[in-house]
């Protein structure tokens, strides 16, 4: 299945929704209408049942360059808030990932700056070739990251690190980040789909439900206190018991079997 947009590739094959950001020629660069388009697939990915993982990738030279900077030099506060009210920043896109109940993979190649970057930092997984670059350089241009850069990449990698990175805009290789944690995989640029396709393969093997379960409770951590953190997840994994996947789970391994998920 594929739909028609005019800034991104939206397709769906084999239980996983593909969002390719197709504005080479500006670099992917995160302009309103490629926003809303996003926007639009990422939702209808997470309320399709059908669809057990959603990946984003870029076509051309990079992942994104980041945000419009042609349509920044012009605009005034009124015309980012009425902006954020119509389709919001990166965050907006952010919190749809979020709350998405399926995994949600960033496949980077290229370019990873900017809101561009902090779209890939909202995702669940991140898979980088070994080309790819990433950075916060909104300062180069008298801003800071406005699509959450500022609170999720202290969390990511800590305080000090972000710091560094948001204070001098530098460009940081995907190397880099894969030591500090922020990226799962760096693989050769050639096998960078290879890479994604063998994680999908893996994450169709669990229970769709358990998935969704362990994203939520993991959500949580990063905003409850430990105390509160425990109970939250005591109240997940009892839920669980009642779902036809952890009976089939149960017996799958006393059978000594695959197991058959249903997604219930």
């Amino acid at each position: 299945m594929s739909s028609t947009f005019n800034r991104i590739i939206y397709e769906k094959k084999d239980s996983v929704a593909w969002i390719t950001l197709n504005n080479p020629e500006r670099y992917n660069a995160l302009d309103l209408e490629m926003r809303r388009e996003i926007k639009q697939a990422l939702e209808d990915a997470s309320k399709d049942s059908s669809i057990l993982a959603i990946v984003i990738k870029g076509s051309g030279k990079a992942f994104s360059a980041g945000g419009d900077i042609r349509a920044m030099a012009e605009m005034k506060p009124l015309d980012v808030l009425n902006m954020a009210k119509e389709v919001g920043t990166a965050l907006v896109l952010s919190e749809i990932i979020r709350s998405a109940p399926k995994p949600v993979i960033a496949a980077v190649h290229g370019y990873c700056l900017g809101a561009g970057f902090e779209l890939a930092q909202a995702c669940d997984i991140i898979i980088a070739s070994e080309d790819a670059v990433f950075g916060q350089p909104e300062i180069n241009i008298g801003l800071i990251p406005g699509g959450g850069g500022t609170q999720r990449l202290p969390r990511l990698i800590g305080e000090k690190k972000a710091k560094e990175f948001i204070f001098t805009g530098e460009k940081i290789p995907a190397k880099e980040m894969e030591r500090m944690g922020l990226v799962n995989k760096v693989v050769p640029a050639d096998k960078l789909m290879d890479a994604v396709n063998e994680f999908i393969a893996k994450i169709k093997e669990k229970s769709p439900i358990a998935l969704a379960a362990a994203k939520e409770a993991i959500n949580a951590s990063l905003e409850l206190g430990l105390t509160d953190g425990f109970k939250y997840e005591a109240q997940i994994f009892a839920q669980l018991f009642s779902t036809e996947d952890q009976k089939e789970g149960a017996r799958a391994f006393l059978e000594k079997r695959k197991p058959v998920w249903k997604g219930k």
